[in-house]
């Protein structure tokens, strides 16, 4: 609705613009039409899951426009995902519809659903209506299903409502405000939460939207490239990604770079520093777990500052952070606890999880609002006596990698699966240069831990992880060992 709004304010701005090609307002409106009545004919109604797996495209806003628009669920799939974590999706879903391309149908043979192919099949979807449909969604029903790293060794779907999506956009419109003027760089996963805030944030405000070549958003020089020729103002980066992108020689021509977001991960003051050193644009830090809508805290990085950590800054509007001890109450100020988000943000649950749901999301104590949910994060933090939030780590096995977050439990738990192995730990590490790096260690059944037998088991285990996992949870080394160092409580030593 609030995009619809925005078609009749600008109906013949450029909206959209993908390698050469562009949608107006008007044009990307009707084309989502078109698809959102097509979608209702074959049965799309409030809290249907629709799965769709394109590459980055004008289809893929055309795709999402008309799933929101009919009130279906929307539910990325990385097509660059393996095959089994993407059929794990579509089952755990039971999405009756998946939207996709001509060229990826072979990917999905299997599929029992119903597939549109968003290119093959668009001159019959072309039939249907370019009138905007019924508005049939309230803020209360699901926008969009994400799924993040689970430690039984299955990933898990978050549920997400419109009321914590719309939420935050409405409030990035007052903190990062934009013109018409404007283009934001989209270049997050289709898989990652942030790509949903990446598409809408500049649909809203009458700018453009400039999506990233597939498998080029991580290539720095194309990306000087396309902020330089389409002078983007707006971009979010990942920590690591920010990292590789500022050591890019030519960053003086960037002179239209206004606002960089930075999350997914820690932002260190060193590379805080070497933003301020290399371009002049403003920089946020965000943060915000897949069960909160995005991001909910928020810090404008300032360039002078004696602060030894970037903080995470307060929390957005109609969102409450608390810092808990063991007995889920208050810390003061300085002293570490847990972080608990409450508020508009917080998603429904997890999918098809209701034992989880209830370990994680619990009742709000802290509100009169009937139905009020904290969502425990895992996260260790603190108040500052200013009022912001540092954060302080992990308080379990998760970690945060180049902007993904990972359960390391759930790599070990593919990885034992694997006929040779007996027994695996995975470890984030960081390198001499700071980079985290993922390290499997792996005892095998036969006590094969050197020589060449040894190496050939490693590539054969690599093979097998990147068809199983996501590129990302791959771990960059695997060590063969013939034994765990212990604890003296028969635990896995894992600092050892």
């Amino acid at each position: 609705q609030l995009f619809e709004e925005q078609v009749k304010r600008t109906p013949n701005a450029v909206a959209v613009k993908y390698d050469g090609q562009q949608l107006t307002y008007q044009k990307l409106n009707e084309r989502a039409n078109q698809l959102a009545h097509h979608l209702m004919n074959l049965g799309v109604r409030p809290e249907t899951p629709v799965a769709i797996s394109v590459q980055r495209s004008l289809d893929l806003v055309i795709g999402m426009l008309g799933i929101f628009k009919i009130g279906g669920v929307y539910v990325p799939i990385d097509p660059i995902y393996p095959d089994e974590r993407c059929s794990w999706i579509l089952n755990d879903t039971h999405a009756p519809i998946l939207l996709t391309h001509a060229a990826l149908k072979g990917k999905y043979s299997y599929y029992q659903g119903h597939l549109v192919s968003l290119d093959a099949d668009w001159k019959t979807i072309a039939t249907q209506s370019s009138e905007n449909p019924e508005r049939v969604s309230s803020l209360n029903h699901l926008a969009y299903l994400t799924y993040t790293s689970g430690s039984t060794g299955k990933p898990k779907g978050v549920m997400c409502t419109h009321l914590g999506l719309t939420n935050r956009l409405l409030w990035t419109l007052e903190a990062y405000p934009i013109t018409a003027e404007d283009s934001l760089l989209q270049v997050a996963s289709i898989g990652f939460d942030i790509s949903v805030w990446e598409m809408l944030f500049p649909l809203l405000a009458g700018g453009q939207l400039v999506i990233a070549l597939p498998e080029r958003h991580k290539d720095a020089a194309y990306l000087v490239d396309v902020i330089v020729k389409e002078h983007v103002s707006v971009v979010h980066f990942v920590p690591s990604l920010l990292d590789t992108f500022l050591e890019y020689p030519n960053l003086e021509d960037l002179s239209h770079l206004k606002q960089v977001i930075c999350g997914g991960e820690a932002l260190s003051v060193e590379l805080k520093n070497k933003f301020f050193q290399k371009l002049k644009a403003k920089l946020y830090h965000a943060y915000g777990p897949t069960e909160t809508s995005i991001s909910v805290t928020h810090w404008d990085c300032q360039q002078q500052t004696c602060l030894d950590k970037v903080p995470l800054g307060r929390p957005i509007a109609n969102t409450k952070i608390y810092i808990l001890d063991h007995h889920q109450q208050p810390v003061p100020v300085g002293v570490v606890g847990e972080l608990y988000i409450g508020g508009a943000s917080v998603a429904r649950g997890y999918l098809n999880r209701p034992d989880l749901t209830a370990e994680k999301f619990l009742p709000d104590p802290f509100s009169t609002q009937e139905g009020s949910r904290l969502y425990k994060t895992g996260d260790l933090a603190l108040f500052l006596p200013d009022g912001n939030i540092e954060f302080i780590g992990r308080s379990d096995n998760q970690v945060k990698l180049r902007g993904y977050r990972v359960e390391l439990g759930e790599i070990e738990s593919v990885l034992s699966e694997h006929e040779l192995v007996r027994q695996a730990v995975v470890l984030c590490r960081e390198d001499i240069t700071g980079d985290k790096r993922l390290i499997a260690y792996v005892k095998s059944v036969d006590d094969v831990h050197e020589g060449e037998l040894a190496h050939q088991r490693i590539r054969l285990l690599n093979v097998y992880l990147a068809n199983k996992l996501p590129e990302y949870m791959v771990p960059s080394r695997f060590v063969l060992l013939d034994a765990f160092p212990l604890m003296a409580n028969g635990k896995i030593d894992q600092k050892a």
